[in-house]
C-alpha cells in the first residue's frame, strides 16, 4: 500500500507540473464554468418568466431536469476532455496548446455526447436515491453507489480521448483500469480533496479577517477586499478542478503504459 501512495504522490506531482508549465491549461476549467452558467440561465430565465412549474407539473420538470444534466454533463466533459487531450500531450514530451486541446474535444464530441447521455440518467437516478426522503437506508445506498460510480469512471475521459471506443466501452475501459490502479485512484481523488479543502478554509479564514480588519477602516475598503477573496476562492477552485483533470490523464497514462 505505501508504494500506492508514493505512486499516488509522484502522479500528483507530474500532474501540478503539466499546469505550471501550460497554465492556459486553467482557461479550461473557466470556459467550463462559463457555459455553465450561461446554461443555467438558458434553463432558469424560461422557466421563472414562464411559472412551468406553477401547476406541479412533474413530468415537464422531469424533462427539463433531465436536459439540464444532458447539457451540463456535455459541457463539463466536452472541456475535460479538452484538458485532458493537451494534458497527455504534455506528458509524452510535446508543447500543447488550447486548440490542440479543443481540436481533440471536437474529434471525439460523439462519444463524449453519448457519455454524457448515460451520465445524465445515472445522475438522476442517483440523485432520486439520494433524496429520498425519510427513508436513511435508501440515501445511503445512494451515496455509496455515488461513490463507486466516480471511481469507476474517473478515467472515461481520458479512454475517450486516447481510444477509438464508444462511450459504453469507455466506461467498461475505466472499470478495468481501475482494478489495476484503485488505490491511487483513492488516495489521489481524496489527497487533491483533502489539500485544497484545507487551503480553502485557510483562505477563508484569513480572508475573513482582512474583511473585518478593512470594514474597521472602510467598508468601501471592506468591500474590495471581500470580492478579491471571493476571486482568489474561485480561482482555488479553478485549479482544483484542472488539477484533478490532469491528474485523470497522468493515471491513464501509467496504467496504460507504465
Amino acid at each position: 500500500m505505501f508504494e500506492r501512495f508514493s505512486r499516488s504522490w509522484e502522479l500528483a506531482k507530474a500532474s501540478a507540473s503539466v499546469i505550471q508549465s501550460d497554465k492556459e491549461l486553467l482557461l479550461f476549467p473557466v470556459m467550463s464554468g462559463i457555459m455553465t452558467l450561461v446554461l443555467l440561465a438558458t434553463f432558469v430565465l424560461p422557466i421563472y418568466m414562464l411559472r412551468l412549474f406553477d401547476n406541479g407539473n412533474e413530468v415537464v420538470g422531469g424533462i427539463l431536469a433531465f436536459l439540464f444534466y444532458f447539457f451540463s454533463y456535455a459541457v463539463t466533459f466536452f472541456f475535460n476532455s479538452a484538458l485532458v487531450a493537451a494534458a497527455l500531450i504534455r506528458l509524452d514530451g510535446g508543447d500543447p496548446t488550447l486548440s490542440d486541446g479543443l481540436n481533440a474535444a471536437r474529434a471525439r464530441i460523439g462519444p463524449i455526447l453519448g457519455y454524457a447521455a448515460i451520465a445524465a440518467t445515472v445522475g438522476m437516478i442517483l440523485n432520486g436515491l439520494r433524496n429520498r426522503d425519510n427513508n436513511i437506508i435508501v440515501r445511503m445506498i445512494g451515496a455509496g453507489l455515488g461513490a463507486a460510480w466516480t471511481l469507476s469512471t474517473f478515467l472515461v475521459v481520458p479512454v475517450l480521448v486516447n481510444e477509438n471506443v464508444g462511450p459504453i466501452d469507455a466506461i467498461k475501459e475505466s472499470v478495468g483500469l481501475l482494478k489495476k490502479t484503485w488505490g491511487e485512484n483513492i488516495v489521489g481523488n481524496v489527497g487533491i480533496g483533502m489539500a485544497f479543502g484545507l487551503i480553502f478554509v485557510g483562505a477563508i479564514v484569513v480572508g475573513m479577517v482582512l474583511v473585518f480588519g478593512a470594514a474597521a477602516l472602510s467598508p468601501s475598503l471592506a468591500l474590495v477586499v471581500g470580492a478579491l477573496v471571493v476571486l482568489a476562492l474561485v480561482f482555488l477552485g479553478i485549479v482544483q478542478s484542472a488539477l484533478s483533470s490532469v491528474y485523470s490523464a497522468a493515471l491513464y497514462r501509467y496504467a496504460t503504459v507504465g
